[in-house]
């Protein structure tokens, strides 16, 4: 990203799912000039949530874009922010995915704080995470967690010991590779 440009800024769209959305709103951010950075989307439910670090040229505002956002017919009942993005855009070391870790079972509150809490205590960074629930055969729901993780150097052993152990405490299933 440039620092001669205009506004690094965080554009955060909550709508209803619909086909086309990625197409719509990234050709509307190409029209304005906007150099894409991190960029993130997913289904929430009947919903989606589309977030990212953009570049704004010269002479077009957070406020440009928010507007010209909210024009676009397939987004009709969104909540568009445009704010300005205060932190860099570039990655440190601890946010390059080294892991994949998958955890799944039955509806257990809290999975998703004690997983974290395990990855903390051995300096792990999460990178990315999700969690869906699908219909289980015997007509419970499963959910099915993924966490991608940076693990620092020489302590991932002990660390993916730790996140088997918990989630075996659990009575969930554990998966987990390299990146």
């Amino acid at each position: 990203m440039n620092d001669a440009s205009g506004d690094t800024v965080l554009i955060s769209i909550v709508s209803p799912d619909e086909v086309g959305l990625i197409a719509g709103v990234t050709g509307e951010l190409f029209d304005l000039g906007a150099n894409l950075a991190d960029t993130s989307f997913a289904v929430l439910g009947f919903g989606c949530e589309f977030s990212c670090v953009a570049q704004l040229p010269k002479g077009v505002t957070p406020q440009a874009v928010e507007e010209a956002l909210n024009g676009l017919q397939i987004l009709g009942s969104a909540s568009v922010k445009v704010t300005v993005f205060p932190f860099g855009a570039t990655h440190r070391e601890s946010a390059e995915i080294t892991h994949i870790i998958e955890v799944e079972g039955g509806d257990r509150p809290g999975l998703i704080a004690r997983m974290a809490e395990v990855l903390a205590d051995f300096d792990a960074n999460v990178v990315r995470m999700n969690s869906r629930v699908r219909p289980g055969v015997d007509g419970r729901n499963q959910y099915i967690t993924t966490f991608a993780v940076w693990m620092p150097e020489g302590r991932a052993e002990t660390c993916l010991a730790a996140v088997h152990n918990t989630a075996g405490q659990l009575n969930l299933g554990c998966r987990y590779r390299t990146a």
